[in-house]
């Protein structure tokens, strides 16, 4: 099975390009963004030796559709999919936060819950809860966005403060980050899932702040299954759940956080097999729809190549 795991195309009128843990984002006369989701799968800050086969290809068009589903709600980047592992965009100044919304305490919260931590990005939390429980209503938890290592923990006040985003931003992404989390349970609801918690980010461009990068795909947020959840919770079972989470499991079960001396442990071709399948099944479960693999006899870089550069030849003449 095929995986595109580097990409290094020469578009017209291409003025940088920038490679991140999962994708790679091509400015064209700095007015266009051609971000092109890969195959690269990220976990504790670090990218997988190996590539998940059509991974690219399911965080693409499971964004694109949660990105059309909102658009009532802000403005968004995209402009197009010319390619299934391929989105076109505006290019925004991004803001350097990550808005992150939490609907229930697990993940990463949980382990800081769990070792005493009562306070999380300045929002206070209930004693007594347990993992997995409902939060009384939604948190925004934020991260400041690094470029390498991890991101970190900050508040509203302290992101305010540092003069990183101005009071009227942030109160218009907060806004935004709720009603848009909200639209994503709703229709995970619909499908017999709970979109547990995601993030997302914002930049902006002619004075307008707008919705940017990816959302509600399992790079970015974790779902579980609704049938099953209260029973779960009352037993304290884990949950079953559709996300990046099993492969951060798998990498804590074979001792590797990311932290000092310790070993990437390998990945087989059946271990991103199956997790190609994992990604798949989020896929038709959150979307509702059979994925179509995007199977062909062509080479994937050279597919791409030649849709984003006839819809850019396209775009340029209208």
């Amino acid at each position: 099975m095929k995986a595109l795991t580097k990409t290094d195309f020469e578009f017209e009128g291409q003025k940088s390009v920038y490679h991140g843990k999962v994708r790679d984002v091509y400015n064209i006369n700095d007015d266009l963004m051609v971000m092109v989701a890969t195959d690269r799968i990220s976990a504790f800050d670090v990218v997988l030796p190996k590539g998940i086969p059509f991974k690219g290809q399911v965080l693409n068009q499971i964004a694109a559709k949660f990105l059309d589903a909102t658009t009532d709600i802000c403005p968004n980047w995209k402009l197009a999919t010319p390619d299934p592992m391929v989105t076109i965009g505006l290019k925004c100044e991004g803001f350097r936060v990550e808005m992150i919304i939490r609907s229930i305490l697990t993940g990463s919260a949980w382990r800081e819950y769990k070792n005493g931590c009562r306070e999380l990005c300045g929002v206070k939390l209930p004693d007594g809860m347990k993992e997995n429980e409902r939060f009384p209503e939604p948190i925004i938890t934020p991260t400041t966005k690094a470029d390498e290592g991890h991101d970190m923990n900050i508040s509203k006040e302290e992101i305010i403060a540092q003069g990183i985003v101005s009071a009227e931003d942030y109160a218009v992404m907060e806004d935004y980050t709720r009603k848009i989390f909200a639209r994503g349970q709703e229709i995970a609801a619909k499908r017999g899932l709970i979109l547990v918690d995601t993030k997302y980010e914002f930049g902006k461009r002619d004075g307008k702040v707008y919705l940017i990068d990816e959302i509600h795909t399992p790079d970015s947020s974790r779902y579980f299954y609704a049938d099953g959840y209260e029973e779960k919770l009352a037993k304290g079972e884990p949950q079953k759940q559709l996300s990046k989470e099993f492969v951060r499991q798998w990498l804590i079960e074979h001792n590797f956080m990311n932290e000092p001396g310790q070993v990437m442990p390998e990945i087989t071709d059946e271990y991103a097999e199956s997790v190609s399948d994992r990604y798949i099944e989020l896929y038709e479960n959150i979307v509702g729809e059979k994925f179509e693999r995007e199977e062909s006899n062509e080479d994937i870089s050279q597919r791409i190549e030649k849709n984003v550069s006839d819809w850019l030849k396209a775009y340029k003449k209208v």
